[in-house]
């Protein structure tokens, strides 16, 4: 399956924002964006005025490598929002948000959501008991996702859970951090995604 190889913090660059990519390097002095907010290439600190399709094209762009899916999976997900009740731009970061490989994340069971998609690529997770090795598996509500009993005592697992902040846990999720579990109580709304995405946007991209 593609999947982008290159550099980590050179998206962020490019975006001219952390997208988190890289775990606990995004929030220490190491951060690409904190030594060098411009975007790399030799004309990368250049002073570029931003046009409409511009700005579109960036947020699209943002989305895209926040929840690290490539352009097709992106276009797929989006005509699925298209096809649903409601505003396609929520949908859309919704259907994103209930990806295994981001729940995972919300978690807390993966340093960031490169490395979840590693922990569920590997065997490591069960979906109602069942393992689930695809990372852009979408979960239900009701569904329970949890890390599978022969793995749980993995030092990699032990030490996420010893660093563990709870209260970053989005509230659509119940976690049992004893049984490295979480139930989906109910589907993610637009306003437990933190993340300042302008979905609008990427609504009238596609919409051209």
């Amino acid at each position: 399956m593609a999947r982008y190889t290159g550099p980590a913090c050179r998206l962020c660059r490019r975006e001219g924002t952390k997208l988190f990519l890289k775990g606990d390097r995004c929030t220490s002095g190491k951060c690409a964006i904190d030594r060098r907010n411009t975007a790399p290439g030799q004309h990368g600190a250049a002073n570029k005025k931003m046009r409409e399709y511009g700005m579109q094209l960036r947020e699209k762009q943002k989305t895209k490598r926040y929840y690290g899916v490539l352009e097709k999976q992106f276009l797929n997900y989006y005509e699925e929002a298209d096809r649903k009740e409601g505003m396609t731009g929520e949908n859309l970061l919704v259907l994103l948000e209930r990806r295994l490989d981001n729940v995972i994340y919300r978690m807390g069971l993966g340093e960031s959501r490169r490395d979840a998609r590693q922990v569920v690529l590997h065997g490591h997770v069960t979906v109602n008991g069942k393992k689930v090795n695809i990372p852009s598996f979408i979960v239900k509500a009701g569904d329970v996702v949890a890390i599978k009993e022969s793995s749980r005592d993995e030092g990699k697992f032990k030490t996420l859970v010893e660093n563990l902040q709870t209260n970053l846990i989005p509230k659509w999720l119940e976690l049992n951090k004893e049984a490295l579990s979480a139930k989906v109580v109910t589907l993610p709304a637009r306003e437990d995604i933190d993340f300042p995405f302008e979905e609008q946007l990427i609504v009238e991209l596609y919409s051209k």
